[in-house]
């Protein structure tokens, strides 16, 4: 005799998820939304747009470091593994920080890697391993990409009273851009290792 209830179960008790969702765009990519944080439309929208380009090109920068962080090679490889493995996770911070703002001004922060390369300015890497100095020579290419644009949208957002976006450039984005090429740039120094 079985004892199965044949019964349907209650639906509150139900723990299957509800698969194959489907719905529609509730914002499309390029807008904002009216959030109440002292802001004009245009403001908002200027800098929405100016960070989702930030950020498409720091998810890049991103890619590269992890890239080049796993192809290092020769007598400095160990180092560079390190730093550039420092850096990548950096970057992925300010990748955060940088989307967070864009909802914060009622945006849609660019996520998806093939929207990415569609509209970043960062050049695109041969897909295989190039020599170190090509790799790290690529890094600050990327960063002063970054770099140049951070400087003119904090200029511009200063100027229409966008302090959070001003001091998230200002504070993360071009601080660590900075130092982090500094850091890269010091390895492209012919310095002999004694003297002669």
């Amino acid at each position: 005799m079985s004892t199965k209830s044949t019964s349907k179960p209650d639906k509150q008790l139900q723990s299957q998820p509800m698969l194959h969702q489907k719905g529609v765009e509730i914002q499309k990519f390029g807008t904002v939304r009216q959030f109440p944080v002292g802001l004009s439309y245009d403001t908002r929208m200027y800098s929405a747009e100016r960070l989702n380009q930030i950020l498409a090109d720091t998810q890049i920068l991103y890619s590269l470091y992890k890239k080049h962080h796993w192809l290092m090679r020769g007598p400095t490889f160990y180092q560079l593994h390190l730093l550039l493995d420092k850096h990548a996770g950096e970057q992925l911070e300010l990748v955060d920080a940088i989307a967070e703002r864009v909802q914060t001004l009622g945006g849609v922060a660019v996520g998806d890697p093939r929207h990415v390369s569609e509209i970043t300015v960062v050049k695109r890497p041969p897909d295989g391993a190039e020599e170190v100095p090509a790799m790290v020579s690529r890094l600050l290419e990327a960063h002063e990409t970054i770099l140049i644009a951070c400087h003119d949208a904090a200029k511009r957002a200063d100027e229409m009273g966008d302090d959070g976006t001003n001091d998230l450039l200002v504070s993360q984005v071009i601080r660590t851009g900075e130092l982090q090429s500094w850091f890269l740039a010091e390895h492209l120094v012919d310095t002999p290792l004694v003297k002669s």
